[in-house]
């Protein structure tokens, strides 16, 4: 993945927590198209992981002005503690809300 677009600038980026459902399993991804990758998931198409376990509700996400500094962040939280993870979308999306359509709005 390049972290620079065609005319040369810098791409944003997300880190985005996938699950199936409140506490359920967690996947935590990056990427710098959020709606394309979540519409992967959601269709099959994201990640073998995603795919096995039914992983289709965006419930966390974050924007980061750099691909490099999401990708970072990324590798941060895959290294939590499941609480934290829990304690984070808890904060942000308390009722585990479905956010793609949010996204695409």
């Amino acid at each position: 993945m390049s972290i620079f677009t065609h005319d040369g600038h810098m791409k944003c980026g997300y880190v985005y927590i996938m699950s199936n459902g409140v506490s359920g399993t967690l996947y935590i991804g990056v990427t710098a198209d959020i709606a394309a990758r979540v519409f992967q998931h959601k269709n099959g198409t994201g990640s073998d992981f995603c795919r096995r376990h039914g992983l289709t509700r965006l419930v966390y996400v974050e924007c980061h002005d750099r691909i490099d500094e999401a990708i970072v962040r990324e590798k941060a939280m895959k290294a939590w503690k499941r609480a934290w993870k829990l304690n984070l979308i808890e904060k942000a999306n308390p009722d585990w809300h479905d956010l793609y359509n949010e996204i695409n709005a």
